[in-house]
């Protein structure tokens, strides 16, 4: 069964940056679909990042297009989302999450996805 164990999460001034781990273990597939969500209070849980890990394709968000990217290391069993240019907006609790895959990976549509992480909290002030 696969577990996802986020980190990295923290505090940030607007225009600066944060990286967030996703840790990776007790898989037993060898390619998956991994998303980066976040959750703001009354909003509805937004997908920002998408990678697939069999191939490495990755795709974003309008909202965070040119400042977030999303990478893996194989080598660590790890998802990063590397966070530059953050904003006042960006605070949220961010989550990894993902589903088995043989191709195809969807960036958002979280029904689909059957394994999630703790989540870790970001702030973001002006």
């Amino acid at each position: 069964l696969l577990q996802l164990v986020e980190s990295g999460g923290g505090s940030a001034q607007a225009g600066g940056s944060l990286r967030l781990s996703c840790v990776l273990s007790g898989y037993t597939y060898s390619s998956y679909c991994m998303n980066w969500f976040r959750q703001a209070p009354g909003k509805e849980r937004e997908g920002v990042a998408s990678i697939y890990t069999g191939g490495g394709n990755t795709d974003y968000a309008d909202s965070v297009k040119g400042r977030f990217t999303i990478s893996q290391d194989n080598a660590k069993n790890t998802v990063y989302l590397q966070m530059n240019s953050l904003k006042p907006e960006d605070t949220a609790m961010y989550y990894c999450a993902a589903f088995n895959s043989f191709g195809y990976c969807s960036l958002g549509e979280y029904t689909r996805f059957g394994y999630w992480g703790q989540g870790t909290q970001v702030t973001v002030s002006s």
